[in-house]
């Protein structure tokens, strides 16, 4: 064998380590912890569900954000059922927010694909909405100071998941206001 061949199949070989190594880091940082994808497969209603993805994005925020005293004590009641809080760079923990929200984005989705009339679907996406609302609010200083290409990316896919979201909150007919309707009930008997 030539010398240049053997360099070739070297460089190959070192490439193909390479990309496996890369790919396999990259599959090992999961979006949700152990205990959130319980939390989310025990939640079988759409809104509870939905409601599990939104505290999941809002532990991240806490540990983006920094925990306070008021959310300490709260944090230490929900541990048992929670676990530990996530960690990660503020990379990651962004990228984590963008694909809890696309997998929120996924949930409403496939319950609209079956039952596009299914009253708990405004109500999911409405509170969705509410929480991208206030991810928006709390990580918009950040996002003007991310560093390096991954933080840059992951902001950027937090952004296009968030958009989606308000422009599909956008498209629903105004909400019926539960105490509104109550006392139209109650005027009508």
């Amino acid at each position: 064998m030539t010398s240049r061949i053997r360099t070739t199949l070297s460089l190959i070989v070192f490439l193909c380590t390479y990309a496996s190594a890369a790919t396999i880091r990259a599959q090992s940082r999961d979006h949700l912890t152990l205990q959130e994808v319980d939390l989310i497969k025990d939640a079988q209603i759409l809104d509870k569900r939905i409601e599990v993805f939104v505290k999941a994005a809002d532990r991240r925020l806490l540990v983006l954000k920094g925990v306070d005293a008021t959310s300490a004590k709260q944090l230490k009641k929900d541990s048992e059922k929670w676990g530990e809080l996530p960690i990660g760079s503020r990379a990651e923990l962004v990228d984590d927010i963008a694909h809890i929200l696309d997998e929120a984005i996924t949930n409403i989705d496939d319950v609209s694909s079956r039952d596009e009339k299914n009253p708990l679907i405004p109500k999911a996406l409405r509170r969705l909405a509410a929480e991208v609302v206030q991810i928006e609010e709390q990580l918009g200083p950040m996002r003007t100071q991310a560093k390096g290409e991954a933080e840059i990316a992951s902001f950027e896919l937090l952004n296009e998941n968030a958009q989606s979201i308000l422009e599909a909150a956008n498209k629903l007919p105004p909400g019926v206001d539960k105490k509104v309707k109550a006392k139209t009930e109650k005027a009508k008997n």
